[in-house]
């Protein structure tokens, strides 16, 4: 699996290390990932997603179903 978020579509993007002579080296920088089992009532089904803190908390507001909905609607999930 990739480092990507299926809910926000956070994914790595890359910044610079500066060190105190302000010498710049490049650096990544991940997101807070986790891998967690929702179980989705509609479907009736348990299913397992990446997703950051960023995303819990999403699915915490508007609840799973209507999470995953918004998130296929923007192309950052295709199947679940």
């Amino acid at each position: 699996m990739s480092r990507v978020c299926q809910i926000t579509g956070k994914k790595m993007y890359v910044g610079n290390n500066v060190s105190h002579s302000k010498k710049r080296t490049k650096r990544r920088f991940y997101p807070n990932l986790f891998d967690k089992k929702y179980y989705l009532p509609e479907e009736d089904k348990w299913i397992t997603l990446r997703i950051s803190a960023k995303g819990i908390r999403i699915i915490n507001k508007k609840g799973l179903f209507n999470a995953l909905k918004e998130a296929k609607s923007k192309g950052i999930i295709k199947d679940y």
